[in-house]
């Protein structure tokens, strides 16, 4: 179940919060000299340097992974980590031979537990979700530049709060993430909830519920994005894929009180039909497993592609309201992001229609905020 590897580091690429990227020689490689790209979180395994020994996982990289395609450096044997101070008592990736102790923003020992001990509403916040975490840049884009001079809610004086909410159906550590690093250093994104089995946030919580609360009460977000991690995990079946969790996304922000926003997931490229136009994803995930309503944000697109994805759109409306929001200068506000942008090995020019169907639903909770009903910070609507 998992192809063991010892390696020496090489040399190393480079890093960003939470990661560093290595350059490590395989013992034992067929070819003298071999290398491979590593991947290695400090947090856990001490900080490896060149001339180190390093344990590594290479199964993702032996399955030829695309977003998993590193080996992952498990231990620096030779000089392991000092022992951390163990502050919390939530463990992530429970029972795995790695399992991490982290501070739970719920837990007991928490200086946040008072405040989530009783919170139990959101106070209408908008909350966009997608099933990718590669919608997470392009809803930003829509949300934060179209249509606006800046990254502000107009009349409130401050900086719009968006907040990441993290489920745990790709990687579980946020720090695989280089989208969420660049948008936090551009200033796009506030901070990150890490839920469930996911670690590595600036928050961490027992479950989505917790973390939309967080994000919310702790972070004083004005808007959330909920999706999983990156990577995922399909079967090429309706029900066997990590992302339909967007549909129990979608009961929490309305369990919350909050304003569930669905990103539809599109694409006029990818080779395989059942993601043609809407994906059979997205209407599984929003047409059977969302119990609650939801605005479900169609990109008005031109052409007979545009016309298919409304048509295919139209089918939600028995459960949803069905939001149809025009494209005009989202391509543009998308070229702008700061973080790269990348679907299924497809960049913006080869999928625009997907990354525009993002950052329509990153539009829509925008305009949401701007609405007469426009949410304060103390959750009460003003």
């Amino acid at each position: 179940m998992i192809t063991w590897r010892n390696g020496t580091v090489s040399g190393t690429r480079r890093e960003w919060p939470g990661a560093v990227e290595l350059d490590v020689s395989v013992d034992g490689a067929p070819e003298e000299g071999a290398q491979v790209r590593a991947l290695a979180y400090p947090a856990l395994t001490g900080r490896p340097r060149p001339g180190d020994r390093v344990l590594m996982n290479t199964t993702a990289l032996d399955l030829g992974l695309g977003t998993g395609g590193y080996a992952l450096v498990v231990a620096v044997p030779d000089r392991l980590p000092p022992d951390p101070e163990l502050a919390g008592h939530l463990v992530k990736a429970r029972y795995s031979p790695l399992q991490a102790t982290v501070l739970g923003a719920d837990e007991q020992g928490s200086p946040h537990h008072g405040v989530l001990r009783d919170a139990d509403d959101i106070g209408g916040m908008p909350v966009v979700v997608a099933d990718l975490h590669s919608a997470l840049p392009a809803v930003l884009a829509g949300l934060l530049t179209a249509e606006r001079s800046g990254p502000d809610v107009p009349g409130s004086g401050e900086a719009l709060r968006v907040v990441y909410v993290m489920q745990d159906g790709g990687a579980l550590p946020a720090w695989f993430s280089r989208s969420c690093a660049t948008l936090r250093e551009a200033g796009w994104l506030a901070a990150t909830v890490t839920t469930g089995q996911s670690f590595g946030g600036d928050l961490e919580t027992v479950t989505v519920h917790t973390g939309l609360l967080a994000a919310r009460h702790v972070l004083d977000a004005d808007v959330a994005v909920i999706a999983q991690g990156p990577g995922n995990l399909g079967t090429g079946t309706r029900w066997g894929f990590s992302g339909v969790a967007a549909g129990e996304a979608v009961n929490a922000v309305a369990a919350l009180g909050g304003r569930p926003v669905a990103s539809l997931r599109i694409s006029e490229a990818d080779p395989r039909m059942r993601h043609r136009g809407v994906s059979h994803h997205s209407l599984t995930a929003y047409g059977r497993v969302a119990l609650a309503r939801a605005d479900v944000v169609v990109p008005a697109l031109a052409g007979d592609f545009g016309a298919r994805v409304a048509a295919e759109a139209a089918a939600l409306g028995a459960r949803h309201e069905v939001v149809s929001v025009p494209v005009d200068g989202l391509e543009a506000a998308l070229r702008a992001c700061p973080a790269r942008l990348s679907t299924m090995g497809r960049g913006l020019a080869e999928d625009l229609a997907y990354f525009l169907a993002a950052a329509a639903a990153g539009r829509h909770a925008g305009r949401l905020l701007r609405q007469d009903q426009r949410i304060s910070r103390d959750g009460a609507y003003r």
